[in-house]
C-alpha cells in the first residue's frame, strides 16, 4: 500500500513540474541581477568607488542607529543629567561624522 502511494505522490510531482514549466524564455529575466551592472558586458569594467564609499557610510551610520537603541533602555535606571549628557555627546559625534562627509563631498552624487 505504501509503494502506491509513494508512485502516485512522485507521478504528481512529475506532472506538476511539467505544468507549472513556463514556455517562454526572456534574457533579462534569466540573467543574474548583479548590483545594477549588466553581466553581459565586459567583467573588467571600472566599479564606482562612490557608490561603494555610500554604502559604507550607509552602514556605518545604520549601526551607530543601533547603538541608540539600548540607550532608550537604560533612560529608567540612569540618571536625567547622565542620560542627557550622553545623548547629547553621541549626536554631537553622530552630526560631527554627517559634517564631515559632506564637507568632503561625499555624499555629492556625481557621475
Amino acid at each position: 500500500m505504501s509503494m502506491i502511494i509513494f508512485i502516485i505522490c512522485n507521478i504528481l510531482i512529475f506532472l506538476s513540474s511539467i505544468i507549472s514549466k513556463k514556455s517562454f524564455i526572456d534574457r533579462e529575466k534569466s540573467s543574474p541581477f548583479e548590483c545594477g551592472f549588466d553581466p553581459k558586458s565586459s567583467s573588467r569594467m571600472p566599479f564606482s568607488l562612490h557608490f561603494f564609499l555610500i554604502a559604507v557610510i550607509f552602514l556605518i551610520f545604520d549601526v551607530e542607529i543601533t547603538l541608540l537603541i539600548p540607550i532608550i533602555m537604560i533612560m529608567k535606571i540612569s540618571n536625567t543629567l547622565n542620560f542627557m549628557m550622553i545623548i547629547i555627546f553621541f549626536l554631537i559625534i553622530l552630526l560631527f561624522g554627517l559634517y564631515y562627509e559632506w564637507n568632503q563631498g561625499a555624499l555629492t552624487w556625481t557621475k
